[in-house]
């Protein structure tokens, strides 16, 4: 598909296996959340639609939850270093300046997403637009201090301001 926007009309009348190949990757590599919400079809705005996506995330439990959260790739990681990322999370990143980080800032990420998995068990999630890499690092070191529960929270709530960029990025008015 050329097509790099679409109206919500044509969402709503679209074939389901289209609508999930559209919207599969607003919640990374979870297409199952697109699929959810193409039940709700129709949507009078961008916001139902965004709202349906949400609800179907919130709704999930936390088991669907943190599978969501590991789906996503570790800031400046492995993934990133080795071209593994969707075409997204590429341009979130470097838009955040995070493939322009020195060794040290660089080596500094590193060592936050191995403590950040060791003591979550997924990996740490920021929407970063509006974001300077020196910012992604202090936020970093701040959520390493919160309870499981809390971080998990926060994760979920950075994946659905990611969701929300890259819907408004989709959808047109």
């Amino acid at each position: 598909m050329s097509q790099t926007t679409y109206t919500i009309a044509q969402l709503n009348t679209m074939p389901e296996a289209e609508f999930v190949k559209v919207l599969g990757g607003i919640y990374e590599h979870s297409p199952w959340f697109a699929e959810a919400a193409a039940q709700k079809r129709p949507f009078a705005n961008a916001a139902e639609l965004a709202t349906a996506l949400r609800g179907a995330v919130d709704a999930a439990g936390q088991e669907a939850q943190i599978k969501l959260v590991r789906a996503h790739p570790e800031l400046a990681g492995k993934a990133a270093v080795r071209g593994e990322l969707t075409a997204e999370s590429t341009r979130e990143q470097a838009g955040a300046g995070l493939d322009q980080c020195t060794a040290e800032e660089f080596q500094r990420l590193q060592d936050l997403n191995a403590a950040y998995n060791r003591k979550f068990g997924f990996p740490f999630i920021l929407a970063v637009r509006g974001y300077d890499r020196h910012g992604i690092i202090n936020a970093f070191a701040t959520r390493l201090d919160n309870e499981p529960e809390v971080e998990l929270q926060t994760c979920i709530n950075q994946i659905h301001r990611i969701a929300q960029f890259r819907l408004n990025d989709l959808v047109s008015a």
